[in-house]
């Protein structure tokens, strides 16, 4: 059923092939695009990788058929690439990945696999975004101000225990050239719970300084 458009037998490509997988690693990508757009905020910057990424793999793929001591070279070469990138949260690592598959497939003239391949996940990404699992509306993240001689380790316990339902201490540093610390906590409110008067008990603990309760940045852990 998937067969391969590109004659690689006597290491030569034919132009129109080549043309075919390059329209539909194009179109691919755009897709992929606009599904990840979909789920929520990107970057301009990643949106257009990801559009470009497909063909860029697709040529590589098709360069280095047959050739071992190039695919090395391609091989060194991405390490370095990888190690320069920025980190990702787990939705662009995906995505990434994503337009890579496509640019694998294409690069080996699988174009009509690449095609369904690339709509079945693209359907199942938007299906998976909008159902409600793994949502919590009452996660929180709180950023609170305290001085450096302040032991703050237990100092909010009851508080925490008054307002949440749970919560956890995922960062500290320290600011203003030493002289305060910044926490920063992610809590799970409880349904009846006020986030002003739950700001307000902790400003009697932190000598009236910075409280900050929002809802946090989904950047998930990888």
């Amino acid at each position: 059923m998937f067969e391969s458009i590109l004659s690689s037998d006597s290491g030569t490509f034919s132009i129109t092939s080549e043309l075919i997988c390059l329209g539909v690693a194009l179109v691919l990508g755009t897709l992929v695009t606009l599904t990840h757009a979909a789920e929520g905020k990107a970057n301009k910057r990643f949106l257009t990788t990801l559009a470009i990424m497909p063909m860029l793999v697709q040529v590589v793929i098709t360069m280095v058929n047959g050739n071992l001591g190039t695919s090395v070279a391609v091989l060194g070469t991405f390490s370095l690439i990888r190690f320069r990138s920025i980190k990702s949260n787990a939705r662009e690592l995906l995505s990434i990945f994503f337009v890579m598959a496509i640019g694998l497939s294409l690069g080996m003239g699988q174009v009509l696999f690449a095609v369904v391949f690339t709509v079945i996940v693209c359907l199942v990404l938007l299906i998976t975004g909008r159902l409600p699992f793994g949502e919590n509306k009452n996660l929180k993240q709180l950023k609170i101000i305290v001085p450096e001689d302040l032991d703050y380790e237990k100092m909010f316990d009851k508080i925490f225990e008054q307002y949440t339902n749970s919560h956890e201490l995922i960062k500290s540093k320290t600011t203003n050239m030493g002289s305060l610390y910044e926490l920063v906590y992610e809590a799970e409110m409880k349904n009846d719970a006020s986030g002003r008067e739950f700001m307000d008990d902790i400003r009697t603990k932190n000598g009236n300084l910075k409280v900050m309760l929002s809802t946090p940045i989904v950047e998930d852990r990888v």
